[in-house]
């Protein structure tokens, strides 16, 4: 949409990346404090990243795929849970491939205001330096 602007007017839509580790929960607490406090919608957004040594037979990618659908049913039901109950507007996107461009790209599509990560590896380095739109690290 042409003259879309990000933020200008407060947060409507904030992505935050989750995975199930520690950093990624803390970036979530913060990011749903956040949508919270500005009546924005949250997009908890995982990215399985397809570059583990798991793809690289058929009977590995079964077990990969499997796995990560677990994952996303146990992150969907403690969403549930506390997103539900705190009356968050939410949803969970399952993505594959890279992570900095599966967020920016989930961002892009939903038209977010930021993107929310926990410092980690290299995907928050990416985002700060490539993203079209704020990124908050949380530590």
């Amino acid at each position: 949409m042409p003259g879309f602007e990000i933020g200008k007017d407060g947060l409507a839509v904030i992505v935050v990346g989750i995975d199930g580790g520690d950093r990624a929960q803390h970036a979530a607490a913060w990011a749903t404090g956040l949508a919270r406090r500005e009546r924005a919608r949250l997009v908890l957004v995982y990215v399985e990243p397809l570059t583990s040594p798991a793809y690289w037979s058929p009977f590995g990618m079964a077990t990969a795929a499997e796995a990560s659908a677990e994952l996303v049913q146990e992150l969907r039901h403690n969403a549930e849970q506390y997103l539900d109950t705190a009356g968050i507007r939410w949803e969970l996107v399952h993505y594959r491939g890279d992570p900095a461009q599966g967020l920016e790209t989930v961002a892009e599509d939903r038209r977010a205001d930021c993107i929310v990560v926990g410092r980690g590896a290299d995907v928050p380095k990416v985002l700060v330096s490539e993203a079209r739109r704020p990124v908050v690290v949380v530590p």
